[in-house]
This record gives C-alpha cells, sequence and structure tokens, in this order.
C-alpha cells in the first residue's frame, strides 16, 4: 500500500491544456489502490503545497487550475518537471446500481471522468451534467462526449448548453434518465441543491466536498462543514471533509 505520510517523486510525461487556466499533468507513474474521488497532496520544494483531486490513475493525472501560488506554480512546469506527491487519502466514490449519473459544477468536473472511465469499464449506463459560469470555464465536456457519454452542458450566461444553473439538467436527466444513484463534485451551493433533490426523489447520492480541504491531515480542521450545510446537505455534525469524505455517501434504496 501507498504510504500516505512520505511523498513520491514523480516526473510529468505529457500535458494537456484544457482550457485558458487548467492544464492536465499525466506523470510517469500511479498510485497503489488509488479511487475515483480520493486526492492527493502535491508538493513543490520552495513553494508549498495543496491537495489536489485524483483525475486518473493510469498512468496518474492532476488537472490543475491556475488559482493560487502552488496551482500556478504547477501549471508553470514542463514535461520532464518532477512533483512530489502524497497518497492516495481520504474516501472517494463507489459506484452503486447501474444508472449512473455524474455532475459536475465548474473545476468539480476534474474527478468525475476518472468515476466515467470505472463505470464505462463495467459496461454500466452513465450520463453527465456539467455546469459553468461561461463556455471558455467548462472542463472536460469534450473528453465525456468523446467517450460517447450523454453530457448535458448548462452555463450562467448561455453561452453553451442550456442557460442556467446546472440543477435544471439534473432534473431533466432524472426524467428521462431514472438514474440509481447521483455523484457530483463542485461548489457548495450546487451540492446543497443537489441533496436537497436527491431527498426530494429518493435517489442515492455521492457528494464531494474536496473544494474544503487544506492540510490533509485532520489537523487544521478547516475543513469542517458548516452545521447549516450538514442539515441542508444530510452530512453529520462534526464531518471532517479530509478525513471523513471528501466524498460523503446517502443511500435511500440499497
Amino acid at each position: 500500500m501507498t504510504d500516505t505520510l512520505s511523498f513520491l517523486s514523480i516526473q510529468i510525461d505529457h500535458i494537456f491544456q484544457e482550457n485558458e487556466r487548467t492544464r492536465t499533468l499525466i506523470f510517469n507513474n500511479s498510485l497503489t489502490d488509488a479511487q475515483p474521488g480520493q486526492y492527493l497532496m502535491a508538493w513543490l520544494p520552495q513553494v508549498g503545497e495543496k491537495p489536489f483531486s485524483i483525475a486518473g490513475n493510469d498512468p496518474l493525472k492532476l488537472t490543475v487550475v491556475a488559482v493560487g501560488p502552488v496551482s500556478q506554480a504547477l501549471c508553470q512546469l514542463q514535461i520532464g518537471d518532477r512533483v512530489w506527491v502524497r497518497g492516495p487519502l481520504g474516501n472517494g466514490f463507489k459506484p452503486s446500481g447501474n444508472r449512473h449519473l455524474l455532475v459536475g459544477g465548474g473545476y468539480g468536473a476534474a474527478p468525475l471522468f476518472y468515476l466515467a472511465q470505472e463505470i464505462l469499464s463495467k459496461q454500466e449506463d452513465v450520463q453527465v451534467c456539467l455546469g459553468a459560469r461561461t463556455k471558455k470555464d467548462l472542463l472536460l465536456a469534450s473528453a465525456f462526449e468523446d467517450a460517447g457519454i450523454l453530457t448535458r452542458l448548462t452555463t450562467d450566461d448561455g453561452s453553451a448548453g442550456e442557460k442556467g444553473l446546472v440543477s435544471v439538467a439534473v432534473l431533466d436527466a432524472i426524467n428521462d434518465f431514472s438514474p440509481n444513484t447521483i455523484y457530483a463534485c463542485g461548489p457548495i451551493p450546487m451540492l446543497i441543491a443537489l441533496a436537497q433533490i436527491c431527498r426530494e426523489k429518493s435517489i442515492n447520492y455521492q457528494l464531494s466536498w474536496e473544494a474544503l480541504i487544506r492540510c490533509g491531515m485532520g489537523l487544521c480542521g478547516s475543513c469542517e462543514l458548516d452545521p447549516e450545510v450538514c442539515q441542508q446537505a444530510g452530512v453529520p455534525q462534526g464531518w471532517l471533509t479530509c478525513k471523513d469524505g471528501p466524498v460523503f455517501h446517502k443511500i435511500y434504496k440499497p
């Protein structure tokens, strides 16, 4: 098993530009026992460390948005450069049923294609709903479509897909597809809305709260969900994203 307390040095083999601010780094190694929805800590000397969801593991992939010092430094790396990683960490998605609906909000789409690949390998049905502010902010839409997955798009400004929130596309997908389980990663308001939809319709859900993770060790407490959010999303009080999650599972129908 991977030693989650020590860092592994890995080398970048390929780089793919996803959009204006986002790159997928493809490495020369894989992590032992990694699952979709888990995360790792990535460290660069003299820069710092930051948690990232695992975007693939055959080989290891990280999809990085340049929004802070560590992610900006990662996006400036070139093929052959090294990154130090610790993981896999946390509890990921666990596919349940045989009809799966994946929902990504903004850059929360990053870990979902990894999950989709696992589902497709089992020859089960999967559809995807992706939402973002604008067309240029959509992530991995072409990857899902190229994999033959029915992909519903929404944008706040209507520049791609249907204008409005991704929850509208989710309701359409529920009516057309009748998923057994909904899996989602994205901003907190989106996750709360999906939890409420699933509660009303008694649909099992698995929600990733990865955006809240900081230290990855359960020490800083900054990833503990707010009590009001816990109540709205059906999550137990005191739930720590980095240790108990990042994915929370709610089962209505076994």
